[in-house]
């Protein structure tokens, strides 16, 4: 969706002749009881040709009725004229993709059936679908696959630093202007530093989240604890967090390093793969952190424990207690934002839109 100045225009005296609708439709609206329900942008992967595109994907979310984000790159820097990148294989919208297990649409490989129950009561598992080896080269400089980058990615590498290094802030703000005017917020970007990076490209991090309106960054948790306590300090320079993601190795204790290092670093918990991980319930590590004020944001998936597969299903037929996990944040009035990562197969004639609005409908219905 490509529109100009005067299609703005127009779309702008409408929006203002009926406040109660966006430029793009209905405001979104999913907080439910106190409780903020967003969405990583990750889970409109299937729709590559729109999600690097922020107008498109900004249509997408209101179609959802999602109304808080967590952007992945490179919608931003895109919407802001970034160089653009070199074209490769694997990769989904904002950046590479298949990063959870049964992803939908080009953005992972086909979810595996079932579990399989046997007469005797014993359960066979599926075998995951191999990925294919290739390097993975992230927008943030951050980690990347097996071999090395090519002399064409090196060289648009320098080229992205060069211009992250002279690019005004305005473009984004306009962004978040126009993400904010149709009702939806940005409340995390994930377009997060290197540990070789240098302090002039952290400054562009965390000046990047603020024009967007972010509170917090997300990335991986890992043991450099050098790296750990810098990103921690730069963040709480900024009156920022950043929010440490650490899929199916989490444990309730895993953060307690990272937190230790630096006020400026804080939990991204995600309840489904700590579940698809521990066989555990999460409520016990989303209260410890959540009473330490401690966890920046949540990501919400519907799986089973290892007992059961650990499998990715749509919601409502997982382990996952996720009405539970709202419930608590309700009781104690928990403000950071719990979001949709859609990561099961979409079914056949279906989309990631329609798929992520029966998310939000859930929630919803969970806090009712």
């Amino acid at each position: 969706m490509n529109l100009n100045r005067r299609d703005f225009g127009k779309l702008a005296l409408a929006a203002a002749a009926s406040p109660a609708r966006s430029m793009f439709g209905a405001t979104p609206n999913s907080k439910f009881d106190g409780v903020q329900i967003g969405a990583i942008t990750y889970s409109y992967r299937d729709r590559p040709e729109l999600a690097n595109d922020a107008q498109a994907l900004l249509k997408l979310l209101i179609d959802s009725n999602i109304s808080a984000i967590e952007l992945m790159p490179p919608v931003a820097e895109n919407f802001a004229g970034a160089p653009a990148a070199p074209a490769r294989a694997g990769r989904g919208p904002g950046g590479p993709g298949g990063r959870g297990p049964g992803g939908p649409g080009p953005g992972g490989p086909p979810a595996p059936a079932g579990m399989v129950v046997a007469a005797d009561g014993s359960v066979s598992c599926p075998v995951p679908p191999a990925r294919p080896a290739g390097p993975e080269v992230g927008r943030a400089g951050g980690g990347r696959g097996p071999g090395a980058p090519s002399p064409e990615q090196l060289a648009y590498n320098e080229d992205l630093k060069k211009w992250r290094l002279s690019v005004s802030m305005d473009k984004f703000k306009a962004l978040r202007k126009m993400y904010n005017d149709a009702g939806v917020s940005i409340y995390c970007h994930k377009l997060t530093p290197g540990a070789n990076m240098s302090d002039e490209e952290y400054e562009y991090m965390f000046n990047v989240g603020a024009a967007l309106g972010a509170n917090q960054v997300s990335l991986e948790l890992n043991s450099d604890l050098k790296f750990l306590k810098r990103l921690g300090d730069f963040a709480l320079k900024h009156n920022m967090v950043a929010a440490y993601h650490y899929h199916t190795l989490a444990t309730l204790t895993a953060w307690d390093e990272a937190l230790a290092l630096s006020k400026g670093n804080a939990v991204n918990l995600d309840c489904g793969h700590y579940l698809a991980g521990t066989g555990l319930s999460p409520i016990p590590v989303l209260e410890k952190y959540g009473k330490m004020g401690r966890i920046g944001s949540l990501h919400l998936k519907d799986r089973t424990t290892p007992a059961h597969c650990a499998l990715n299903l749509a919601w409502g037929k997982g382990d996952t207690p996720i009405g539970e996990i709202l419930k608590t944040m309700r009781k104690n009035k928990w403000t950071f934002p719990a979001s949709i990562e859609l990561e099961y197969q979409i079914p056949e004639g279906s989309t990631s839109v329609a798929e992520v609005k029966k998310c939000v409908d859930f929630c919803k219905k969970a806090l009712a």
